[in-house]
C-alpha cells in the first residue's frame, strides 16, 4: 500500500537521524522551491545539509502529522547538531505525487516548561473528526483574522468552551483569559502583531495557520497549530521565527 503524503514526509525528516536514504522520487528536483531562506533552491542543498549533520547529535521525533490535499504538515522535535534542541513545523506541497515546494518554521527549544507545566511539543496528537475538517478550518481562519489580525477581542470567548485552552506556548500558560492578557499586551506595546494570513491547512481536529507579522519589532512568521473539539478550539502549539534581512537570503522565494 502506498504511503500517505504525511508518512512520506515523516520518512524524509526521520532520515536526518537514521541516515537511511529516502527515495529521491519523493521530490521533483526540476521545480523544487525552497522557502527556508537559509537554503538555496533545489534538492542538492537539502542532501548536503543531511550529510553535514553529525550522527551523534541529530535526533528527530515527529509529534504530529496532517495531510490536506496537495500539502503535508509535520510538527517535530529536533536535535540538530550545533543548533541544538529545536521545535519546528515542516510543510511540503506535492504536485503529481512529488514534492515541489517546502516551507518551515523553527525555534530553539526552551529549557523550561511554560507556566502550566507544558512543553512546546507534548499533548494530544491523534487526528480524528475527519468529517469536520472544513468547518474546523473555517473556525480557525475566523479566529485568527478577527482576534489575532484585527484585534477584536470582544468575541474571543465564543471560540472556546468555558474559557478552557490547553496551551503549549513557551510564553504563557493555560486558559483563554491568559491568552487575552497576552494579546492586549501585544496591542499596548506594538512590538508583536499578526498582519496577514498566508496559509491554512488542516485534517480533522488539527488545523495549522501560517501568518506574517512582527515579533519584538522584527519581521516574523507565526505558525499556530490548533486542536479542536466539538466546534471549539481546545489546544494550541506555536513556533515564532523572525525573518532575517533580505540581503542574507540564499534564495529569492521569501519565507511565505
Amino acid at each position: 500500500m502506498e504511503l500517505s503524503k504525511k508518512a512520506r514526509s515523516t520518512v524524509i525528516q526521520k532520515s536526518l537521524e537514521t541516515r537511511e536514504k529516502f527515495p529521491i522520487s519523493y521530490f521533483d528536483s526540476r521545480k523544487y522551491i525552497q522557502h527556508n531562506v537559509g537554503l538555496e533552491d533545489g534538492l542538492g542543498p537539502i542532501l548536503q545539509l543531511m550529510d553535514d549533520l553529525p550522527d551523534d547529535r541529530t535526533k528527530v521525533t515527529i509529534c504530529r502529522a496532517i495531510d490536506d490535499g496537495d500539502y503535508s504538515v509535520l510538527h517535530a522535535d529536533y536535535i540538530l547538531g550545533d543548533w541544538g534542541p529545536m521545535v519546528g513545523f515542516e510543510i511540503h506541497r506535492w504536485e503529481d505525487d512529488r514534492i515541489v515546494e517546502h516551507w518551515d518554521n523553527l525555534c530553539s527549544s526552551p529549557t523550561e516548561k511554560n507556566a502550566s507545566g507544558r512543553s512546546m511539543i507534548d499533548g494530544a496528537s491523534e487526528v480524528v473528526d475527519l468529517e469536520r475538517t472544513e468547518s474546523n478550518k473555517a473556525l480557525v481562519y475566523e479566529f485568527t483574522k478577527k482576534i489575532l489580525v484585527d484585534g477584536e477581542l470582544s468575541s474571543l470567548s465564543k471560540y472556546f468552551a468555558d474559557g478552557a485552552l490547553v496551551q503549549h506556548s513557551a510564553h504563557y500558560g493555560d486558559g483563554v483569559q491568559t491568552l487575552e492578557v497576552m494579546v492586549k499586551a501585544w496591542q499596548a506595546d506594538g512590538k508583536t502583531a499578526y498582519h496577514r494570513i498566508h496559509l491554512l491547512l488542516g485534517e480533522g481536529n488539527m488545523v495549522l495557520v501560517v501568518s506574517e507579522g512582527i515579533y519584538e519589532n522584527q519581521p516574523a512568521a507565526f505558525y499556530d497549530l490548533y486542536r479542536l473539539a466539538n466546534d471549539k478550539i481546545a489546544e494550541h502549539w506555536e513556533v515564532f521565527e523572525t525573518i532575517p534581512s533580505r540581503d542574507t537570503w540564499k534564495n529569492s522565494n521569501g519565507k511565505f
